[in-house]
């Protein structure tokens, strides 16, 4: 099979996505998703191929955290259940309506976790029982991923740690969590426009798998603050970015 002169390129994005994802619990979709569409690939297909190569990235992610112990398994199913009905609805309602209307208000919400989490990390400790209403997070991540092309991660990730969550159960749960909602996604996808573009997904399935193991290690060794401070930056360069293009 031949495929293509982009696959080793598929590779590398696959690799450093999951790498920044695995850690941060995040990014793995925007990364992804951000480069094949300036590649020229129309949204559909990209949030199809990305979703589908992240059934095994996932896959191998929240297995190598549960080894870890970076699992909170009530907070995985009250994330992971409400993630599936809303990942469903938002694959298929990428297929026959347009989501760009709703992308700034997303954005800017992320805008506002990413500096809630900043002022956390400079030490201003948020107590940890005021998280809550996880499986309307849930929900809400799962539509949002479908649709807008990888949004588990920043939505649910940043507002669970901006509510107080610890960052090695958070982090390790929302990717375990991304597995369940990623799998019933692309099997949405997989029902309604099929699968495109094999190469991609192998290429980004490739890199994502060799990334995983070592995310997981990364995050159960870097420091809280440390791990805080990357995912409230890396969470406020997208939402700014994001807005300036929607505005201009």
């Amino acid at each position: 099979m031949d495929l293509g002169p982009d696959f080793l390129l598929f590779v590398a994005i696959g690799l450093a996505a999951q790498l920044v994802d695995g850690a941060l619990g995040m990014a793995y979709g925007l990364l992804s998703s951000s480069i094949l569409l300036a590649m020229g690939y129309p949204p559909a297909t990209v949030s199809a191929a990305v979703h589908t190569a992240e059934v095994g990235t996932t896959g191998v992610s929240g297995g190598a955290h549960a080894l870890l112990g970076n699992v909170d398994r009530r907070l995985l199913v009250r994330l992971a259940v409400p993630g599936v009905v809303g990942g469903v609805i938002g694959a298929y309602a990428l297929t026959q309506l347009p989501a760009e209307a709703i992308r700034p208000f997303i954005y800017a919400y992320l805008l506002v976790l990413a500096v809630l989490i900043l002022i956390r990390a400079a030490g201003r400790r948020v107590p940890r029982e005021r998280v809550r209403r996880v499986p309307v997070l849930g929900f809400f991540a799962g539509l949002l991923d479908a649709s807008g092309g990888g949004g588990w991660g920043p939505v649910a990730t940043s507002t669970l740690l901006a509510q107080g969550g610890t960052a090695r159960t958070t982090v390790g749960s929302v990717n375990a969590a991304e597995f369940v909602v990623t799998l019933a996604i692309s099997i949405t996808f997989l029902l309604t426009i099929g699968l495109q573009h094999l190469e991609i997904v192998l290429g980004l399935l490739l890199g994502g798998v060799i990334a995983a193991p070592l995310a997981a290690v990364l995050v159960k060794r870097l420091p809280e603050r440390a791990v805080l401070v990357a995912v409230g930056v890396l969470v406020l360069a997208i939402s700014v970015y994001q807005i300036a293009r929607s505005v201009l």
